[in-house]
């Protein structure tokens, strides 16, 4: 049977060091470092959206459009737990663990196993954190619900995302804008990134992947009032139109010094 025509992770052995930073920015386990080379270990288990290409220091990763096999979540699921799905290639030693652990995450759930510890995919049962509000010697809860919140890091498929309503945030907004947590996050599930920083054309193609995939009940796109944050808004509204949604998409715009400056729908 013919293969599709797809994004997928291409490997430069010749440049590949073998320094392993890629493996953990791989959130379905798709390389491992087979040989002391970094190595794509199966085609089914990669989802061609990059998240590895900004942490190889040789420059040895790209992406490329060729014929593949298509990414198939069950098999990643397999894969990362332990449990047999397939991957259509033999599975590579796994990699010893760092003796370094992570701090604990109080009352959280983890999704998958493996990978890097910094970047597993949690759900919190509940907020836990408090933290003093020296104005008012009150505590303040955090109303995060999930772990990671990079969109760089989040898969479409995050189980988090499912049947929620997203806060798509500009990095900066949640230390400019006071009242983040109470007036805007609570109950959503954060996407946060930076369109100035980050690759916009990813973004784009990321979020269409999550608006198609995710089954989520709306988005807010919280951006700064300045220029290049229309980038988010503008990649978010491109992936909404191709990913032919129709769940609610708004508008929260902050300025430099904190205030909500607009509020409005985009659909």
């Amino acid at each position: 049977m013919a293969r599709a025509v797809r994004d997928i992770v291409h490997i430069d052995e010749e440049l590949c060091d073998g320094c392993g930073d890629c493996v953990p920015s791989c959130a379905e386990g798709a390389i491992r470092i087979i040989d002391g080379k970094a190595r794509l270990v199966a085609e089914n288990l990669c989802d061609g959206f990059g998240n590895c290409l900004g942490v190889c220091p040789r420059g040895a990763i790209r992406i490329e459009k060729r014929a593949a096999d298509d990414y198939d979540e069950s098999a990643v699921d397999g894969h990362l737990t332990g449990t047999g799905g397939e991957s259509h290639a033999p599975q590579p030693p796994a990699i010893p663990s760092s003796p370094k652990r992570p701090l604990p995450l109080a009352a959280t759930t983890p999704i998958h196993s493996g990978g890097c510890p910094g970047s597993a995919l949690r759900m919190f049962a509940s907020p836990a954190v408090e933290s003093e509000n020296q104005d008012t010697a009150e505590t303040v809860s955090s109303t995060l619900s999930q772990w990671p919140v990079q969109l760089m890091l989040v898969p479409p498929t995050a189980p988090f995302l499912k049947g929620r309503e997203i806060l798509l945030a500009a990095d900066c907004c949640p230390f400019a804008f006071g009242d983040f947590h109470r007036r805007f996050l609570k109950g959503k599930a954060l996407l946060i990134g930076c369109p100035k920083l980050d690759d916009l054309d990813h973004y784009r193609q990321k979020l269409e992947a999550c608006f198609r995939q995710s089954g989520c009940s709306g988005v807010t796109v919280m951006i700064m009032e300045v220029p290049c944050c229309g980038g988010l808004k503008a990649a978010a509204v491109e992936a909404y139109r191709a990913a032919g949604a129709a769940f609610p998409l708004k508008e929260v715009v902050i300025g430099i010094r904190g205030e909500v400056l607009r509020e409005s729908m985009l659909s």
